[in-house]
């Protein structure tokens, strides 16, 4: 009875009420998948500097054919979380993340061995200045971002392949370029997932998919801030060697 009372009440509501509603509704969710985002990046940078603090850490890690392991891990689970988030409880899409977080940690932890850690604090701000800038206009704009979305996923596809043929070509004009590039995708793929994950909570999904969605929201944008500041890192960066 209490149910039905509050959908009638709902469904009858002035239309500002309504729009109100909806209003601090989906602000409250993307807090969550930014509350989610930002702490799965905290924790993979504690967990990366705290492996590179460690010499027998990393000896054993990237020593020993372990290394493979870690830097192909978080693939996997970028992959089980994509493919199946919607047969997992919350609960466990959860763990998945920091899981995933945490081995990321693992396995970026050789960044502090080839830049110094001053060069690593500014991109990060750098980093977060140009995310937060691009994600706003993504929550903002009237525009619809999905042919740029498109556009954007094609161009990451063709990073993927030239950081491929230049693991045997070892071209550091290719290497700049692919970073150049690489800044431009990944600034406007956070444009474009944060206008989708916005479209999720108003598409007006139940509880649970919302609650699933923000973990899957959480770990696109973590994605664009990874790879945006590592592109940056490659550009700015003063490698030690």
């Amino acid at each position: 009875m209490a149910d039905f009372q509050d959908r009638f009440m709902r469904q009858h509501a002035p239309a500002g009420a309504r729009a109100l509603e909806i209003d601090a509704g989906l602000r409250a969710y993307m807090l969550g998948v930014y509350n989610y985002m930002a702490l799965g990046v905290a924790l993979t940078g504690i967990v990366a500097y705290a492996t590179a603090s460690s010499p027998a850490l990393l000896q054993a890690i990237f020593g020993t054919p372990l290394g493979f392991v870690v830097m192909l891990a978080p693939l996997g689970f970028v992959l089980a979380l994509s493919f199946g988030i919607n047969r997992m409880s919350v609960g466990t899409a959860q763990v998945l993340f920091w899981l995933f977080s945490g081995v990321m940690g693992l396995s970026l932890a050789s960044i502090f061995i080839v830049y110094a850690g001053a060069d690593i604090a500014r991109v990060f701000f750098i980093t977060t200045a140009m995310f937060g800038a691009m994600s706003l206009y993504g929550y903002t704009t009237r525009r619809n971002l999905a042919s740029m979305g498109a556009f954007m996923f094609m161009g990451l596809i063709g990073i993927i392949i030239a950081m491929l043929v230049n693991f045997f070509l070892v071209s550091s004009a290719l290497d700049f370029a692919i970073s150049v590039i690489g800044v431009v995708v990944f600034v406007g793929l956070t444009a474009w997932d944060t206008q989708r994950i916005k479209e999720v909570y108003l598409s007006g999904y139940g509880e649970e998919v919302l609650a699933k969605s923000a973990i899957h929201g959480a770990l696109s944008l973590y994605l664009d801030f990874i790879n945006l500041f590592l592109m940056l890192l490659r550009l700015l960066g003063n490698s030690r060697n």
